[in-house]
């Protein structure tokens, strides 16, 4: 089989989306630094691979592929393995959804409002912006209440098995609970909870835990 590697950063909820699907297929890859953040900004060798200079990127032989959504719906049709797409179009379409909610309104308050100022900030010795994390809760709740509907319909987020909602939903959910505030958000409503709880023990969560989840 060609190599599959995956540019992106250990600590990028998207770049753990995308070795999530590939740990769920039991697709062996290898997981290839890029720096997007560094004071010299984006690599040119990386823009030549993304016009955006965004993370993660796939490459599968001679196959390059940007977009998690994309990369992760390549990774289930590609490769054997279990399929993390449902049968039914109407459970496909809750899947998408769901992917879609997470990414227009979870991503940026609970992983740049809440865990960048609560968690990486003052690991680099920076204070978190309080009014920033308030209003990023607020945005949060809205979310994770939405979350809560769906997930109190089974195990999983869609259906009886697990999805790519399941993996697209856990990372950034994973980062929200390493603030206290957003682990504690997480644990007020019992079928997300319990759900957040299940995930975190999957082998594919524990293979691509980043270095903020040993403390």
């Amino acid at each position: 089989m060609d190599p599959i590697v995956v540019f992106g950063l250990e600590r990028s909820v998207y770049t753990r989306i995308v070795r999530m699907v590939l740990e769920e297929k039991g697709v062996r890859h290898e997981l290839r630094p890029v720096e997007i953040f560094g004071a010299q900004g984006v690599p040119a060798e990386h823009l030549a691979r993304h016009p955006f200079g965004r993370i993660p990127v796939l490459q599968h032989g001679s196959f390059s592929l940007h977009e998690t959504a994309a990369i992760a719906r390549y990774v289930d049709e590609a490769f054997e393995g279990p399929r993390l797409q449902p049968a039914s179009a109407m459970e496909r379409a809750r899947m998408n959804q769901v992917i879609g909610l997470l990414d227009a309104y979870a991503y940026r308050p609970m992983v740049w409002g809440v865990f960048v100022q609560r968690v990486l900030l003052p690991r680099e010795g920076r204070l978190p912006d309080e009014a920033t994390i308030a209003d990023a809760l607020a945005a949060t709740r809205t979310c994770l209440d939405a979350l809560e509907r769906v997930a109190a319909s089974g195990a999983w987020l869609v259906g009886s098995k697990l999805t790519l909602a399941d993996l697209h939903a856990f990372p950034i959910l994973r980062a929200l609970g390493l603030a206290p505030e957003g682990l504690v958000a997480i644990r007020r409503r019992p079928a997300l909870s319990a759900w957040h709880d299940a995930m975190a023990a999957r082998r594919s969560a524990l293979r691509t835990a980043s270095s903020f989840e040993a403390g």
